[in-house]
């Protein structure tokens, strides 16, 4: 069963849906379908058909025997919103979150138009963040529809980037994230992009995490920006995460874990026979 994830912004993920289609450039070189296509050679029995969109209908209650506190990115091998996931699955899952407000969960999608669509039929308890994925200025009309959302908290990812994003849409957007892509065929990008979209967050007071430089080998890019790592996290009120203390903020809790998981050499993913564990995205 999915543990933990090497993600720097999250603590574990959550697949109840397998495989994606691509939408836009920045699926070219997607890390999830890599993986699956290594998951089926491995015999995995949950990507014998690769990439394609699968329900994993066993998986979705999985969070509700996770007793401590989490942060959960749903879908890190898919699009909870893909044309191919019913409706009522889709709501299925919304009310595991809603039944688990011990847990916080991330939902990022490349697929706005049908999450505003079906945002009114969603029950948005306040321990859903939903996030929309924008890789260049042809797409900031994703965040339009992302505000439409009435979430707690809404956010941009920011990755991979692949141009200059002078006006990234900020009105209603309460966390930005931004990094280059990674692995296999790595397009480049610009410290200039980043450091415009960064300048841009603190002059309005939006949290700004800075993922990762990227490359073919992201180990030796590294995530430093200008001196330092940028790892602002938005603020929410709830029940105190599992080894949280009382006072500390969600960011530092989760810079701590990342420390503990690097001093303790920890892999950065495993796979049980349950679900796939991923595992930091390579894009």
């Amino acid at each position: 069963m999915s543990q933990g994830s090497a993600i720097e912004w999250t603590e574990a993920t959550w697949n109840p849906v397998t495989g994606c289609t691509k939408v836009s450039p920045g699926c070219k070189h997607c890390y999830a379908e890599r993986m699956a296509r290594r998951l089926k050679a491995m015999g995995q029995s949950r990507y014998r058909d690769g990439f394609a969109v699968t329900l994993q209908p066993d998986v979705v209650e999985l969070p509700t025997r996770w007793k401590k506190p989490r942060v959960i990115f749903v879908n890190s091998m898919s699009d909870l919103f893909h044309d191919s996931v019913p409706d009522q699955f889709i709501l299925d899952c919304f009310s595991v979150m809603n039944r688990t407000p011990r847990h916080t969960y991330q939902v990022l999608t490349k697929r706005p138009e049908r999450l505003s669509e079906m945002s009114s039929r969603i029950d948005w308890t306040e321990n859903i963040w939903i996030g929309t994925s924008i890789e260049s200025s042809d797409y900031t009309w994703r965040a339009k529809q992302l505000v439409t959302v009435p979430a707690s908290i809404r956010f941009l990812s920011v990755e991979p980037l692949l141009g200059a994003i002078p006006r990234l849409p900020l009105t209603n957007i309460d966390w930005v994230i931004v990094g280059g892509e990674s692995g296999p065929g790595a397009r480049e990008m610009a410290p200039a992009w980043v450091r415009q979209i960064r300048d841009r967050c603190v002059a309005r007071g939006v949290p700004f995490f800075f993922k990762q430089w990227g490359g073919v080998h992201k180990s030796k890019t590294g995530r430093v920006l200008d001196g330092r790592k940028w790892d602002e996290m938005p603020e929410f009120h709830r029940g105190l995460q599992d080894g949280q203390e009382e006072g500390e903020s969600l960011e530092r809790t989760l810079r701590k874990r990342e420390g503990r998981r690097r001093s303790a050499h920890a892999p950065v993913g495993a796979v049980g026979q349950g679900e796939a564990l991923l595992l930091e995205p390579l894009h």
